[in-house]
Formats: structure tokens, sequence, C-alpha cells
């Protein structure tokens, strides 16, 4: 079966070699945003010939041809996620590293009415909130 990655691959015209096939799936089958070494050692059990440095012109590639987005959260090594057309936010946990995404329309609503009151029109944003888990 085809992964959503390989389909827009296939969409951009970008050859897919095996080991790009594999980063592909692996990306697409990620419920996380994986970092480099992450992606690296999961592609790496399914192909042990597969290098990091493989993993990593894979990544700019697509991240290049706009099929991921990378982000580099507080300082943080980069971590990956596909492209969107749905936008959403993210919450970093300090402790773990772990991102959850979230969406709230309060949120979008507040950033429009600061933009429109300090005489801007809004054409994007990124909003990265950081926390501890609550124990």
């Amino acid at each position: 079966m085809t992964s959503r990655i390989e389909k827009l691959c296939e969409e951009r015209s970008i050859l897919l070699t095996e080991q790009r096939r594999i980063v592909a799936r692996v990306l697409s089958e990620s419920s996380d945003h994986p970092s480099v070494k992450e992606l690296y050692s999961r592609a790496a059990a399914i192909d042990a010939s597969l290098s990091i440095a493989t993993v990593y012109r894979t990544l700019r590639l697509f991240e290049e041809a706009g099929i991921l987005e990378r982000h580099a959260f507080d300082g943080r090594e980069s971590r990956y996620e596909e492209a969107s057309t749905d936008h959403h936010d993210h919450l970093i946990d300090i402790d773990t590293g772990v991102v959850v995404e979230f969406q709230n329309e309060e949120i979008e609503n507040l950033q429009e009415e600061i933009a429109t009151r300090l005489g801007f029109e809004l054409v994007g944003h990124r909003l990265e909130l950081y926390g501890r888990k609550i124990k």
C-alpha cells in the first residue's frame, strides 16, 4: 500500500528509491513528530543498510518539496511532520519533548483581533506553547 507521503512524492515527480520509500513510509506511519535519530532508528529496523546521511538527504528533499515541515522547538533537535493544509499549533512538554498538536478557535480569533488592532493583516503565524505535565 502506498503511503500519503509516497503519493505526494509521486505528484511532485520525486524519484523514490527503495530507501527513500522506507523513510516516506516511516514518516507516514508516525503519530509523533520524530527527530532524525528517531526516524533513522525506525527506518534502519526495516533496512539495516540505510545510512543516517540518506535520512538527512531524504528529509531535506521532502522539506524542499513542501511535503514535510521541520520544527526546532525551543532550540532542540529538529522534528518533522507531514506538511498540512489544516492549521494547528503545538504544545511541547519541556521534560519529555512530547509534542501535542491542538486547534483552538478562540486563540485564532484573538490573534486576528490583535493583528487588526495593531494595523496588520494577519497572513500567517506559528504558535508554540511550552509546559510541564501536571502530576
